[in-house]
């Protein structure tokens, strides 16, 4: 058989792996082009990062004036670290919602997925991309940032990497022209005890279970570390990654941090759910929710 053809690793459903190293990503939502309607209530574009290696971002703003410079989130994307992107349908029409809600200038980043680029470059994208900002390096953030009101967010495995990069803001340090105030985790992605084969494959230098960026009670002490003074926690009733969010919730509140963290739970849905049905009223209101916040 032609070793094209033969799988070696499969993970369904987000990738399989064949014998003569082909990835074939399973599931995914098709890009979209960023809108540059002046009549919009979001403006966004798209820039580079870093030529080497290829980070990029989906940047929004809104169109209204304001008396001042808006708050700034960044925004890391789900997706088991291995599918989706800062570009598809899912997540541009998620952050042209929250944008708008929130009033706040937005950078959605597009890191390098696993297993072509394995973890930690999903970490040091995003790390690369605080840095990227901390240097005002395009004129949105420039002229529209206020970067004494930074907050990190994401979901899922976009939610791991968020508290990961707050962890390292604290341990490594920022600017004194950034401040981190808040982080947003929605239907994190955690493994409080062993992680499974996908993890372990994504990141072929984990030790497992004692790896604080999978288990963060792997290293207790590293919850101390968090830059930012408030955490927000959603989680979903009918998601299996519910108890995890709840867990990690337990855990920073357990911890010697000395900010505020809170949970909130939406009744009756599934993981991720305001990605899937934008339209319906549950999104809507959790939209609204996570505005609250910023």
């Amino acid at each position: 058989m032609d070793p094209a053809d033969e799988i070696a690793h499969d993970f369904p459903p987000f990738f399989r792996v064949y014998k003569n190293n082909r990835v074939e990503k399973l599931t995914g939502t098709p890009f979209i082009a960023p809108s540059a309607d002046p009549i919009a209530v979001v403006l966004s574009k798209d820039v580079v990062v870093s030529p080497d290696p290829k980070i990029s971002a989906r940047l929004y703003r809104p169109t209204a004036s304001t008396a001042g410079k808006l708050p700034l989130l960044i925004y890391i994307h789900g997706g088991a670290f291995a599918i989706e992107s800062a570009f598809s349908t899912l997540y541009h029409t998620h952050l042209n919602a929250l944008t708008a809600a929130a009033g706040v200038i937005a950078v959605s980043v597009e890191y390098r997925l696993a297993p072509e680029d394995p973890i930690p470059a999903c970490y040091d994208d995003c790390w690369e991309t605080l840095k990227w900002v901390e240097k005002e390096s395009d004129t949105w953030i420039k002229e529209y940032a206020d970067l004494n009101r930074v907050y990190l967010a994401g979901d899922s495995a976009g939610a791991n990497i968020a508290h990961n990069i707050a962890v390292r803001a604290g341990v490594e340090g920022l600017g004194p022209g950034l401040k981190i105030v808040g982080l947003v985790l929605v239907h994190p992605y955690f493994e409080f005890g062993e992680p499974g084969k996908l993890w372990m494959y994504m990141c072929p230098g984990s030790s497992g279970v004692n790896d604080p960026r999978i288990n963060p009670a792997a290293e207790p002490d590293l919850l101390g570390k968090l830059v930012c003074g408030k955490v927000h926690v959603c989680v979903a009733r009918d998601d299996g990654l519910k108890g995890r969010g709840v867990s990690y919730y337990e855990l920073l509140k357990k911890s010697d941090w000395s900010g505020d963290v809170d949970i909130f739970e939406t009744q009756g849905e599934d993981h991720v759910f305001h990605l899937f049905k934008p339209d319906c009223e549950a999104a809507n209101k959790f939209v609204l929710l996570l505005a609250s916040f910023f």
